[in-house]
């Protein structure tokens, strides 16, 4: 059984996360300021951590700063409606997904359902090592590393993985479904920009290429390209 940390001081959602989460089977607990979620995580096994980001004593984007120092557990946020920097923030500090404010608990659990596909596909599926070298970008799956022109890219799992998809394909456009299929575990409803921001993320890391264009297009109501090389 899925064992699951809820962090958020709304005490009343924290029960009603919990009763939902055992219907479904899944084992939760639950902590209402930051500082006690981060002890927590140090001394306890869990799977995944659902993380408010207004939290008193430590807000929640430095507990997952705190986290991805010392841990890879996924974290879905919980933000603030129509709130986009802290969405824009948590992805950047390693949160693989967010849910605005107020949510559905049924939502919430097909998102997290959604994080534990991806991670059965990643560990039960291993992948023959490889090198992708497009563009003075070098992604290497034997150990997870990116880098360009001798200098490594700090990424997220979630970008690595994004990128991972887009240089395979480079020159063709990838469906944004079919990439948050891959990547996310999940489809894309009509108001989610999770896969955008992870995007945009991704496009400010990588920088341009030599004739200062985005390596990464956004082809407008259908996906996103990886240029190829000029040469």
């Amino acid at each position: 059984m899925k064992h699951i940390l809820i962090i958020d001081d709304d005490t009343e959602l924290c029960e009603l996360l919990q009763e939902f989460f055992s219907a479904e089977k899944i084992s939760s607990e639950s902590v209402n300021d930051g500082i006690s979620g981060l002890d927590k995580i140090k001394n306890s096994e869990f799977d995944l951590v659902v993380l408010d980001v207004m939290l008193p004593e430590m807000n929640g984007l430095d507990v997952l700063k705190e986290i991805r120092k010392f841990s890879k557990i996924p974290v879905i946020m919980l933000t603030a409606k129509g709130d986009e920097i802290d969405r824009i923030l948590g992805l950047e500090l390693g949160a693989d997904d967010y849910i605005p404010k107020p949510f559905s608990p049924r939502e919430l659990v097909a998102r997290i359902k959604a994080v534990f596909r991806r991670l059965e596909i990643n560990t039960s599926s291993p992948k023959e090592n490889f090198k992708i070298d497009l563009n003075g970008v070098i992604l290497d799956s034997s150990t997870k590393v990116v880098s360009k022109e001798g200098q490594n890219i700090p990424l997220t799992e979630v970008e690595f993985s994004l990128l991972e998809q887009l240089m395979h394909s480079a020159g063709n456009v990838v469906e944004r479904q079919d990439l948050a299929i891959k990547v996310l575990g999940r489809k894309l409803t009509y108001d989610d920009r999770s896969l955008d921001v992870h995007i945009s993320n991704l496009r400010k890391k990588l920088g341009k290429n030599q004739s200062g264009n985005d390596l990464i297009k956004t082809i407008r109501g259908i996906g996103y390209l990886y240029v190829k090389p000029e040469n």
